[in-house]
Order: structure tokens, then sequence, then C-alpha cells
């Protein structure tokens, strides 16, 4: 018997052209999904998809504009016929700076992406999943939404109001075969780091009881199994993968 099968499934993955959701998209893929890979930057979300199986292809999206997230889930299901995953991975980290210097753009760039996108791409595709009476959203948030990290008082923010958004998605649609489901990573060795000063991946390395960065496979195994059939009595939940550093 095969674990974590995804034979047959359309996985739609933002923000998958590179980073933590192209491991997702590699992963999914190499376990049978057809994967969209849906991203800003389409030249290299073709080049990836373009490397997997299953007739995986690349489709541009803009998480902030709720019309890009209505087209793209349009567009899967014509192409496809399904969608049985979500995984709302875009995001960015923000402004380093104290809070008294961040400025109104600041704040709305990590409420567009990290926060409206993914209600975005939820509301567009939820109904489709009821339809169906099947469906799996993995929303990644972060560490920093349950514990707070200075001086990214945007992305903190944002990062909890996915994780209030996911619990509360996760009990609506209970009922209709859907599970929803936020991994809340440490830090990651990506290139999002690069958005980040020394300081502050010292800081956030330092409090991981195992003092070292996630790598990308290991949030994407996480990934993997809520958005598999094995997770069917998972919901409303935030699996963390933070080498330890949150424990609750």
């Amino acid at each position: 018997m095969a674990y974590f099968d995804l034979t047959g499934q359309t996985a739609i993955i933002t923000g998958a052209a590179g980073g933590i959701g192209e491991t997702i998209a590699r992963r999914f893929a190499n376990s049978g999904a057809t994967v969209v890979i849906a991203d800003l930057n389409v030249s290299a979300g073709e080049a990836i998809a373009a490397s997997l199986p299953n007739s995986s292809f690349a489709l541009s999206l803009d998480v902030t504009s709720s019309e890009s997230c209505e087209k793209l889930v349009a567009e899967v299901i014509a192409r496809t016929g399904r969608i049985d995953i979500v995984v709302n991975n875009a995001g960015v980290a923000g402004k380093a700076a104290p809070v008294e210097e961040q400025t109104n753009d600041d704040w709305a760039l990590c409420v567009a992406v990290n926060l409206n996108g993914p209600f975005y791409l939820c509301r567009a595709a939820v109904p489709h999943m009821r339809k169906r009476k099947y469906g799996r959203i993995v929303n990644i948030a972060s560490i920093a939404g349950k514990e707070g990290n200075p001086n990214m008082s945007a992305y903190s923010a944002t990062k909890a109001g996915l994780i209030g958004f996911t619990k509360s998605l996760g009990k609506e649609v209970a009922l209709d075969g859907i599970t929803a489901n936020c991994v809340s990573p440490a830090v990651v060795r990506t290139k999002i780091l690069e958005q980040l000063t020394p300081q502050q991946v010292d800081y956030m390395t330092q409090r991981i009881p195992m003092r070292r960065t996630g790598e990308p496979e290991e949030i994407a195994a996480v990934v993997h199994f809520l958005a598999s059939p094995d997770s069917s009595f998972v919901t409303a939940q935030t699996y963390d993968a933070s080498g330890g550093r949150a424990t609750y």
C-alpha cells in the first residue's frame, strides 16, 4: 500500500517557482499529482513544470488580485476537470524594521500577499471542492504567526491571521469532505532569507532547540501528509515544523 498517494489528483501550489513551493511541487508530482505551478514568474514556473511528470503545467497568478485567483481556478478546472489540493505557499517577509518605520505600503503588501491571497484562492476553489465532496487545503503560515518576531510586525500579524482564517475555514467545510490546515515553519533555508538581516536570521535560529534552519524538504513532507487522503480526520489544525521552537 502506498501512503500519501496523489495519483490522478490536481494540485495548485502558489509561489511554486522556487523555494519551499518548488520542493512541494516536486514531491507532489513524484507522488502522482498533476501540479499547477501558480506564480507571477511564469517563465520560471514553466521551466519547473516542464521537468515534472503527469502533465504538470504553470499558470500566471497574482495572489493580490481576486480576479487573477478566480481566473486561475476556472482555467485549472477547464484543463484538468478537477482541483483536489490547494497549497497557499506564496508569501513575503516584508520590511525588516521597527513598527514606527513601517509605512502603509509596507503593511499593505504583507496583508495583500500573505492574507488576502489565500482568502481569494480558497474562496474561488472551495465551491468546486464542495461539489465534489473532496478537497485538501494547506496554508503555509509561520512560527512568527504564533510567537511574533520583532521588527516583523506585518509578517507576524498576517501569518497569525492566516492561522485564524484556516481554523475557521476548516470548521466551515468539515462536513464537505474538505480539510483545511496550516503548516507553521520556523526559519527555512530558502531565498526569502535574503529579505532579512543577519541579525533577524540569528534571532530566529537561536530560538530553535535544534539550532539550525529547516530544509525545504522537511516542510514539504508535512505538507504532503496534510494534502493527502491519509489526513482525512485532521482539519483546522496548525502543524509546526520548527525544530522544537513552538510546543503548543
